[in-house]
């Protein structure tokens, strides 16, 4: 994709977000279906530049099988659960984030860094893990051939970062992760 093109995809994206229009409160994500029997995992990396691994705690794996688990019930394929994964493990490390006071980022809360006063939900909503993924995967479904993008670009047009290339790190520890855990 051309760079004025991805510019103006990214733009109108961020313009979209700002109105509170791209991810607003969700009402959707409760009609979706629920993901079919399970079978075995697929995913694969479309590795761009150099990646970033962490050593996962207890917590984070429950939050990688929690969304997992979200991403099934939205009824998406194995590539949207790479994409919130790596998109929370650039966001928050996969650790629920509360109000980190003068290191906050504005009013980000939970494993995604949504914010309440962006339509993302309430704090308490945003620090659930199953809604702040399925609110991602809402923004996620919005972005017309997510399937096939680079990682890194699905994942800034739902977000909206000041690192828009950050998320790129993440895809072969993400697709690994997936890749252990879709199938249990």
């Amino acid at each position: 994709m051309n760079t004025i093109l991805r510019k103006s995809i990214l733009g109108i994206a961020g313009l979209a977000f700002t109105g509170g229009v791209f991810a607003g409160p969700i009402a959707a994500h409760a009609d979706t279906p629920a993901h079919a029997a399970a079978k075995p995992a697929t995913a694969t990396a479309s590795v761009q530049g150099e990646q970033s691994t962490i050593a996962l705690n207890g917590e984070q794996t429950a939050n990688v099988k929690a969304i997992i688990a979200a991403t099934k019930k939205a009824g998406l394929p194995e590539r949207a659960a790479v994409i919130s994964i790596a998109t929370a493990l650039q966001e928050s490390k996969l650790e629920n984030l509360g109000h980190l006071g003068d290191r906050n980022d504005h009013d980000s809360l939970g494993l995604f860094q949504q914010r309440p006063s962006s339509g993302w939900g309430t704090p308490e909503q945003i620090t659930d893990p199953e809604h702040s993924t399925l609110a991602f995967l809402k923004g996620l479904k919005q972005v017309d051939g997510w399937q096939d993008m680079p990682l890194t670009d699905a994942a800034q047009t739902v977000q909206v970062s000041a690192y828009p290339d950050a998320y790129a790190q993440w895809e072969k520890q993400a697709t690994d992760l997936v890749n252990q855990h879709w199938t249990k």
